[in-house]
């Protein structure tokens, strides 16, 4: 389940609306109808901690990092465990593959609707 989901289906079952969580977390309602619908890159580390501390939810488990969940795919957390082992150069590489991987894949499925 994606930070997006996470965040929509928190606010509701807590029955807040945009301007509620936006008022809690000191962004705008635009910024988390924009993070609920997929289209923020990259929420601020400190945005995201406000949102987990406000939902009650670990930062980890909000944004999908727990290699442990029982929804988390064993190759992912292989591929995790085995990243462990490399070097600090080897670790910017992969995270540059990755990112740009990401960008490939965001600029094929074409903009959001």
């Amino acid at each position: 389940m994606s930070l997006a989901t996470k965040i929509h289906a928190l606010r509701l079952q807590n029955g807040q609306s945009l301007q509620d969580v936006a008022d809690v977390v000191g962004v705008s309602k635009a910024h988390i109808w924009q993070i609920e619908k997929n289209r923020a890159d990259n929420p601020s580390m400190g945005l995201v901690t406000r949102l987990a501390d406000h939902f009650g939810v670990t930062v980890a488990w909000l944004v999908s990092e727990d290699i442990d969940a029982a929804d988390s795919d064993p190759a992912l957390a292989r591929m995790f465990r085995q990243a462990q082992e490399l070097d600090t150069q080897d670790v910017a590489l992969l995270d540059d593959m990755l990112q740009s991987l990401l960008k490939r894949r965001k600029s094929l499925d074409g903009p959001s609707p």
